[in-house]
């Protein structure tokens, strides 16, 4: 039989080589809608597994969260929550409220939080409250923010952020302050990289944009 320690080697180097989407994550709100972008990098270990992976996921029609953390954590998270949103809004027949999306994001991560490795940023708009960003870190907060940052590339960019940042930003300013910061982020981070994805979500609808990897600001 293999030994304990053996074992426990073992399982930590599966973990250590997990797939995970270490990574920079991002998003703003703005007066009628919500900004949000990520890079594209997924990595296992020091392999990089997917160069064009897409972190910006549909929870809803207006309402979309960026993944930072286990690939497998959370992309199971994101369809449980896309599953209970979608049944909610059966029930209500209406769009539901971007601030029911982070709850139960919040919910799922603080429940198991010793077996899950996730950072979730959740964003959208709804017709109450309008644009709103809410950042899900690792352990299961739950916090609104102006903009949030997440991922292994935000420690690299909080300085540039909170120097940039203004309120009433408009639309296309918060696309620019978005590309900038983790075009910055990707420049620095080695678990950063590859092209940049941009969301834009308002009451008309969503916008997608693609950055491709020659056309990065700060690369």
């Amino acid at each position: 039989m293999m030994a304990s320690s053996q074992l426990d080697m073992g399982i930590q180097e599966v973990k250590d080589n997990a797939v995970s989407t270490g990574t920079t994550i991002m998003a703003v709100e703005f007066d009628g809608g919500v900004v949000m972008g990520a890079d594209s990098r997924t990595s296992t270990g020091q392999y990089i597994a997917n160069r064009v992976s897409d972190k910006l996921t549909p929870i809803h029609d207006r309402i979309y969260c960026c993944r930072s953390g286990s690939a497998a954590d959370t992309q199971a998270i994101s369809d449980y929550v896309r599953h209970y949103l979608s049944q909610h809004s059966v029930d209500l027949d209406e769009m539901p409220m971007v601030h029911t999306a982070a709850n139960l994001f919040k919910a799922i991560c603080y429940g198991n939080k010793e077996r899950l490795m996730a950072g979730i940023i959740c964003a959208g708009w709804d017709r109450r409250k309008g644009g709103q960003v809410y950042n899900i870190p690792l352990g299961g907060a739950l916090v609104r923010q102006n903009f949030a940052i997440g991922g292994s590339g935000s420690s690299y960019i909080y300085g540039y952020c909170d120097a940039q940042y203004r309120e009433n930003m408009s639309k296309d300013e918060c696309k620019d302050f978005v590309k900038n910061a983790v075009s910055l982020a990707m420049s620095r981070d080695g678990s950063s990289g590859g092209v940049i994805r941009l969301v834009t979500i308002t009451k008309d609808g969503v916008e997608r944009e693609f950055v491709p990897g020659n056309a990065l600001p700060y690369m």
